[in-house]
C-alpha cells in the first residue's frame, strides 16, 4: 500500500461518490488555525514540506484500492474509479518558516473534487503537527535570550518520525543541535550527548565513570554530575577535567533539583577549581516557562537541554485547525455552523507592518503598504521550486520574528494580532451567506402550489 492509504474513510467514500456524480471541477479547500492556543503570541508555520512530498507522490495503485475495498466491505471493481488517481492540483501557501495568525490560511489546494478531498487527512496531519512543534520551540529561543538550545526530544515523542521532525523544527527556529543521530546526520545538524545515570552507576565510584568517559572521548566532554549528591559530583568533575587538563570547551550537566540553585552552587565550585571555561548545562523537564525563569533569575546555565515538554508541546498539543471547501467550479462556499463559521474564496494573506495583517482574496490588489504572504509552491503536482533548505528556512523565521511585536513575543500573557478582513472579502462572504439564506429558505417553502 501507498501513503495514499493514511487518509480517514469519510475521504474515500466522499471521493467515491464525487466520482460517481461526476463531480470533478476544481476545488479550493483553505487550511487555517481558527484561533491560537492559550499563551501562544503566534504560529510558525511547517509541515508544508512533507506534504508536497506527500502529494507529488500521491498515487492510488492496486493495492490501495484492495484496501480501501477491504474496509469497506466492497468488491475491488467497485472502487475501480479510483484506480491511478494522481494529484494534479496548485498549492499556495506560506512558506516554512514564515511567522502565521489565527484565520489565516496556511495553504490552499486547488485541484479537481476527489483529488483535493482525498489529501485533507494528511495535509492536515502534517501541517499541524509540525506547526505545533515549531511554535513551541520558537518560544524557547525567545525564552533562553540567546543561551544555546538542544533538542533531547526523541526517547518521549509520539514515534520516531515526530522525534526527527522536532529536531529538524527546532534548528529551524534557532535550536544549536539534536541528540537524535538520524536528524543530525540527514539535516547536518550538530550532534550533541552526554551520559546517562546507568553509565555512572554501572562504574565504583563517579570518579572512574568520569575518567573512563573521557578516555574514550578524546576533547571537550559532558559529565553529569547529579546522580548522587550533586555538588559532590561537581568537585568530582572538576578535580578529573582539571587533572586530564580538558576544561576548554567541557561541561557539566545538571538534571534535576532546584536548577537555579545548583548552578550558581557548580558555577562556584567550578571557578574555585580555576575551570572558569567549562560550561553548565541544565537539562530535566524544561520548556520557555522554566527556561525564561533561569533566565531572568540569573542563574549561570550556558546552555539549556529541552525534551519532553517541546517535543509533544505539552501545554498546547494541538491545533484547531481546519481544511475547509471555499469554492468548487468557480462557486464560492461558505460553512455557516455557529462558531465554525468559515469564509469564502481562493485568499491571500498581506502582511503589512506591526502584523497588521489582512486576508483577502487571491486575486485582489495588495495594501499599499502590504506583501502577499502565500506563494505558489506546486503547479499541476509538481513542485514549482526546490525544496528550500534548512538554513533558509531559518533565516525565513529569524526575519519575521524581528517584526513581530514585543507584546506577542511574551512568554506569559501574549497577546496575538489578529488578522484583519479585506473589504471585499467581507463583501463576498456576505453575498454568499444570502445565496445560501435564500436557497435554504426557497428549499423549506417546498414547491410552489399550482
Amino acid at each position: 500500500m501507498s501513503s495514499a492509504t493514511t487518509t480517514d474513510l469519510y475521504e474515500v467514500t466522499m471521493a467515491m461518490s464525487y466520482l460517481r456524480e461526476g463531480m470533478t471541477r476544481p476545488a479550493a479547500f483553505s487550511l487555517f488555525v481558527r484561533d491560537l492556543p492559550p499563551d501562544r503570541g503566534f504560529l510558525v508555520a511547517a509541515g508544508l514540506e512533507s506534504s508536497l512530498d506527500f502529494l507529488s507522490d500521491f498515487r492510488i495503485d492496486a493495492e490501495d484500492v484492495d484496501a480501501f475495498a477491504s474496509v469497506l466491505h466492497r468488491s475491488p471493481r467497485d472502487l475501480a474509479p479510483l484506480l491511478g488517481l494522481e494529484f494534479t492540483g496548485q498549492v499556495r501557501a506560506a512558506p516554512e518558516g514564515r511567522i502565521v495568525l489565527a484565520g489565516e490560511p496556511l495553504l490552499e489546494v486547488t485541484a479537481p473534487l476527489p483529488q483535493a478531498q482525498l489529501v485533507e487527512t494528511y495535509v492536515l496531519n502534517q501541517v499541524s503537527h509540525q506547526t505545533t512543534i515549531a511554535s513551541k520551540a520558537a518560544r524557547c529561543v525567545l525564552a533562553a535570550a540567546g543561551h544555546p538550545l538542544v533538542d533531547f526530544s526523541l526517547r518521549r515523542t509520539h514515534g520516531p518520525q515526530a522525534g526527527y521532525q522536532a529536531a529538524r523544527l527546532s534548528a529551524m527556529v534557532g535550536f544549536a543541535g539534536t541528540s537524535n543521530v538520524a536528524a543530525a546526520a540527514a539535516e547536518g545538524l550538530p550532534a550533541v550527548g552526554t551520559m546517562a545515570h546507568s553509565y555512572i552507576e554501572a562504574f565504583g565510584t563517579e570518579e572512574a565513570a568520569f575518567h573512563a568517559f573521557a578516555r574514550s572521548h578524546p576533547g571537550p566532554v559532558t559529565l553529569l554530575v547529579d546522580t548522587y549528591d550533586t555538588e559532590e559530583g561537581v568537585r568530582v568533575a572538576a578535580r578529573v577535567l582539571r587533572d586530564l587538563h580538558r576544561g576548554p570547551g567541557s561541561a557539566v550537566r545538571l538534571d534535576s533539583g532546584d536548577l537555579g540553585a545548583l548552578a550558581l552552587r557548580a558555577r562556584a565550585v567550578l571557578d574555585a577549581a580555576g575551570l572558569p571555561d567549562v560550561r553548565i548545562v541544565a537539562s530535566g523537564g524544561l520548556d520557555e516557562y522554566s527556561v525564561d525563569e533561569l533566565v531572568r533569575s540569573g542563574a549561570p546555565i550556558d546552555v539549556y537541554a529541552v525534551g519532553t515538554r517541546v517535543g509533544v508541546s505539552a501545554d498546547a498539543a494541538y491545533l484547531d485547525s481546519a481544511y475547509k471547501m471555499v469554492e468548487y467550479d468557480h462557486r464560492p462556499v461558505m460553512k455557516l455552523s455557529s462558531a465554525k463559521v468559515t469564509a469564502p474564496g481562493a485568499k491571500q494573506v498581506f502582511r503589512r507592518p506591526g502584523y497588521a495583517d489582512v486576508i483577502g482574496l487571491r486575486d485582489e490588489p495588495s495594501p499599499q503598504d502590504g506583501a502577499p504572504m502565500l506563494e505558489t509552491v506546486m503547479r499541476d503536482g509538481r513542485r514549482t521550486a526546490e525544496r528550500p533548505t534548512l538554513q533558509e528556512t531559518k533565516e525565513r523565521f529569524t526575519a519575521d520574528l524581528a517584526g513581530l511585536p514585543p507584546t506577542a513575543r511574551r512568554i506569559r500573557a501574549p497577546r496575538a494580532p489578529r488578522a484583519e478582513t479585506s473589504a471585499q472579502l467581507a463583501a463576498l462572504a456576505a453575498e454568499v451567506r444570502r445565496r445560501i439564506e435564500d436557497e435554504f429558505l426557497t428549499a423549506a417553502a417546498g414547491p410552489a402550489k399550482p
